[in-house]
């Protein structure tokens, strides 16, 4: 389970406390970085790799300190040497690694300082090891978070949905078709957005995969059978001697995966799609098209015109903000100093009902149960400033006073496919 941020910061401080003082990178650094991820509540195993053999430019071999492909490379040096060499150092070992395996953050540290280099966004954070409490929203990736403004032509959406497309195809093409089609593949597209927003851990679904199925493809259709029985299963109804990694899996409910579907058949190449699958970021998704994005896998000629499958984020904006969004928040913006009525205001968007009656996939529901959420969020801590509870806003988990969800959210769609996607997206 993901920690709070509170218990991350007292992690951090205690942390930064016991190594305070470090200074050999041969002595020190692996038990150092061990620690660092149990500060996030990671174990380092599951996803990290010390001393990851890769060729560098002039062909000879160099030794990553630490690696978690296609996430972070961290690169420690003894207290006081230069981290302007070892950030080169580092740059030059990712040309030894494979595109998926190609980091999106660098980390240089000489126990006392630290150096966060985001390749994508070409940013830089600096601090001291005393301060890392401060700074631990700065690794918020390693725990599943998103980060982006999403676009409506993000070249990520596109991608996932090509690569959707190429499974889509394959499984058509061996005579997997109709509706056990259309729910096998919304069970995949759950179990590839999971694993990158915190549902599952970081990999998880990836490394089950990469690591427990025959590279032909040959036993992988059985081995997502079997997945998908244990993700319909409550953990204390499981069999006593499961599979470790199956058993690490969450119970899911809300009956995705209740269905008995026929068991499906893969070869190499379609493994190696599922895969490639999984090396994208499917955090980077974004929800507001998620679900037209995905219907367009199932037209191969409709899936190159992206934009002809969803209302816009901006268009759905233009009607949902006059229609009750904006009197919504004028009227919190009158009452958000009293009190009492700031509390009657909350209950009541709380009991809000919402119907699209020709919902397709639900673009027009997700954009508007987030915009109620950011309204509410709002509402709490106004609560919270008004009645003084807390001190420090910082270490609110403002989870615990939501009262709006997903039940208040319906819609009709004549479509399966749309409608499961639906469903999943919410």
């Amino acid at each position: 389970m993901t920690l709070s941020w509170n218990e991350i910061k007292e992690r951090a401080i205690k942390f930064s406390k016991e190594w305070e003082g470090t200074e050999n990178e041969e002595a020190e650094a692996k038990p150092f970085l061990v620690e660092f991820f149990n500060v996030f509540g990671i174990s380092r195993k599951k996803f990290a790799t010390f001393e990851h053999r890769v060729k560098k430019l002039d062909d000879k071999d160099g030794y990553i300190d630490l690696i978690w492909k296609g996430v972070i490379l961290i690169e420690m040096k003894s207290r006081g040497k230069n981290l302007d060499k070892a950030f080169q150092q580092a740059k030059d070992y990712t040309h030894g690694l494979k595109q998926h395996e190609l980091p999106k953050y660098i980390l240089v540290s000489d126990f006392e300082n630290f150096r966060l280099y985001d390749l994508e966004d070409d940013n830089i954070v600096e601090f001291k090891l005393k301060d890392l409490f401060k700074n631990v929203r700065h690794f918020s990736y390693l725990l599943g978070y998103q980060k982006r403004i999403f676009k409506e032509q993000d070249p990520a959406n596109i991608k996932a949905a090509e690569l959707m497309g190429k499974l889509h195809d394959r499984l058509k093409e061996i005579g997997y078709d109709g509706h056990p089609l259309e729910v096998y593949l919304v069970r995949i597209l759950f179990c590839l957005f999971a694993e990158d927003s915190s549902i599952f851990e970081k990999q998880q679904f990836q490394d089950f995969i990469d690591h427990r199925t025959n590279v032909d493809g040959s036993d992988l259709a059985a081995k997502l059978q079997e997945l998908f029985q244990v993700l319909n299963t409550s953990k204390e109804k499981r069999f006593k001697n499961l599979d470790e990694d199956l058993m690490a899996f969450p119970y899911v409910n809300g009956k995705l995966f209740e269905e008995l579907l026929p068991t499906a058949s893969f070869d190499s190449k379609m493994r190696q799609a599922l895969l490639e699958c999984c090396y994208l970021d499917w955090s980077r998704i974004s929800p507001a098209i998620f679900g037209s994005m995905f219907q367009s896998v199932m037209n191969p000629t409709e899936r190159r015109n992206l934009g002809a499958h969803y209302t816009s984020e901006t268009n759905i904006l233009k009607l949902i903000k006059p229609l009750f969004l904006d009197e919504l928040w004028a009227e919190f913006e009158k009452i958000k100093h009293d009190d009492r009525k700031l509390t009657h205001f909350h209950n009541k968007i709380a009991s809000l009902r919402f119907l699209d009656p020709a919902c397709g996939c639900g673009n027009f529901l997700i954009i508007t149960y987030r915009e109620l959420r950011l309204l509410e969020l709002q509402v709490i801590l106004e609560l919270q400033k008004l009645n003084r509870r807390i001190r420090h806003m910082d270490f609110i988990d403002v989870s615990l006073y939501f009262n709006i969800n997903v039940d208040k959210f319906y819609g009709i769609e004549y479509e399966e496919f749309p409608a499961q996607i639906a469903q999943v997206a919410m």
